[in-house]
């Protein structure tokens, strides 16, 4: 069988268990008064009311779960067979809703008699109505000790409730501080490799400083070299200048000499002749 059909047939046997309850809580609902006891069934009816309340908000939730589970069903029959199930329980739940709402209205009724059968004993004489006050001032002091003892439970199941609030809020800080953490990590992560890459650039720029302080000193070395070659060579000339300047200034040399020298250039070295080549043949 199917998982979902398995289910279905698990929430069949479930809503049959809770119908049964709730009738029977709707037999008791409408029985209430009926043993003229007006003061104890207008307890028990609150108590019944609430379990009542309880079985069709069960019953509902059911039918919520049978829509859900009837759309998954492997065939189109079966589909059809959970949509007229749902319906039924739907009708069937309507029904029930009515017969709690004229059990309670009975059970009012009842209790409004007994109360007013009471009332008659109590206001009448005899040993009968004394026994009667007696039970009932008995009664009384035992519904205040109990609504003593269930606001006292009250209260403690507060002060549960309040350390359980305060320590699911505990629970939900620590769960927010360890992804917190967890962030701050990965952030140190990102933030450590970050540096790990800025330590290696800044390595490969004082590499890179040095290597250009290195350059300019040899550059500005080799300017300094080629700026006193030629301020030396400017002094020579300037020299060669005056020494002119002066052999001319004194007649040693005339301008005519000069210029004569320049145009025949610089006086050719003595060579040797070479020897005369002779042809073999």
């Amino acid at each position: 069988m199917d998982e979902v059909t398995q289910a279905v047939e698990n929430l069949k046997k479930e809503w049959s268990q809770a119908v049964a309850q709730l009738e029977g809580s709707i037999a008791a609902i409408e029985s209430c008064g009926l043993t003229g006891k007006g003061a104890e069934t207008a307890n028990s009816l609150l108590r019944l009311n609430g379990s009542a309340q309880d079985a069709l908000q069960l019953l509902k939730s059911f039918q919520f779960r049978l829509d859900l589970l009837a759309q998954q069903l492997p065939t189109f029959e079966e589909v059809q067979s959970g949509q007229a199930t749902l319906e039924s329980w739907d009708e069937q739940y309507k029904k029930l809703r009515a017969s709690l709402r004229n059990a309670n209205l009975q059970a009012k009724e009842n209790i409004k008699k007994a109360a007013q059968e009471e009332r008659e004993l109590l206001l009448g004489g005899g040993e009968e109505s004394t026994i009667r006050r007696r039970n009932l001032q008995t009664k009384a002091g035992m519904t205040s000790a109990a609504e003593r003892i269930t606001e006292s439970l009250r209260r403690s199941r507060q002060l549960m409730v309040q350390e359980v609030e305060r320590s699911a809020n505990t629970l939900a800080t620590f769960d927010e501080s360890t992804s917190v953490l967890r962030k701050a990590e990965g952030e140190y992560q990102g933030h450590r490799s970050l540096l790990m890459r800025t330590r290696g650039l800044l390595s490969t720029m004082q590499r890179q400083d040095v290597l250009d302080r290195i350059v300019l000193s040899i550059g500005f070395l080799v300017f300094s070299l080629a700026a006193l070659y030629v301020v030396s060579r400017r002094v020579g000339l300037l020299t060669l200048q005056r020494k002119l300047a002066d052999a001319i200034r004194s007649g040693a040399l005339s301008v005519e000499d000069v210029v004569q020298k320049v145009q025949d250039g610089p006086a050719r070295a003595n060579i040797p002749p070479a020897p005369p080549v002779y042809d073999e043949l």
